[in-house]
């Protein structure tokens, strides 16, 4: 009773966070207490912080206490907005990884010359800028417990990397599949070298790259990218 009271005593704040809830799991739905009118962009905050401190302390390590502290409010306000640790852990990882995608797409190639900046920047800026990103979202992934979460997530990878192939399609004059490809095996070469800095790995796969992407243009007749 004490608690339900003390929930209804925070601030109610309206709006539609549907976009925000679509993919947490029915069971997280269903033991919580989320309230139906959240603030999406107090949300997007809450999830952002979150998500820092999980990055910096790990999933195991860190407690609902760390999270409402490092957001400024009580434990009951985070569990307001959220319901539980899980469903915070299941959102957080989500919404903060999706921006990864587009920071690591932004960067983009604007011309088939231009693939090569692409090719040498992107390992280095996604290590500093978003190891420790990447390190916890294997560590969640790979729970049994968020697997299928997981799953969930990269199913949606595969719709927006199709988009963003379709988009340099026009530019770089390559079929969209192809570009969706190279994407898929550079994004594992940036990742694996985010996580362990392993240079010989990374060279090895960005060499790879560069000859099927020759093979590719000289049998077009294409530009280099070098």
């Amino acid at each position: 009773m004490f608690f339900s009271t003390l929930l209804r005593m925070l601030p109610s704040v309206w709006y539609d966070e549907k976009n925000l809830t679509a993919n947490l799991p029915d069971e997280v739905r269903e033991g919580s207490t989320i309230h139906q009118n959240r603030n999406p962009q107090r949300v997007r905050e809450f999830l952002e912080i979150c998500f820092d401190v999980f990055c910096q302390h790990g999933l195991e390590n860190t407690s609902l206490k760390m999270l409402s502290e490092a957001c400024g409010v009580s434990n009951a306000a985070l569990v307001y907005y959220f319901g539980t640790k899980d469903a915070i852990v299941i959102e957080s990882t989500a919404h903060c990884m999706a921006k990864v995608e587009d920071d690591f797409m932004a960067n983009s190639p604007q011309s088939v010359p231009d693939i090569e900046r692409f090719l040498r920047e992107m390992p280095y800026l996604t290590a500093r800028m978003h190891g420790a990103k990447y390190r916890f979202m294997y560590q969640v992934y790979a729970s049994p417990k968020y697997r299928e979460y997981g799953a969930e997530f990269f199913k949606g990878v595969n719709q927006r990397y199709h988009k963003y192939a379709q988009m340099l399609s026009g530019k770089l004059g390559m079929p969209a599949d192809y570009i969706q490809g190279m994407t898929y095996a550079f994004v594992r070469a940036c990742v694996h070298y985010a996580l362990f800095e392993d240079e010989e790995y990374l060279n090895l796969q960005l060499n790879a790259i560069r000859v099927s992407l020759r093979a590719y243009l000289g049998a077009q007749g294409g530009a280099k990218t070098e």
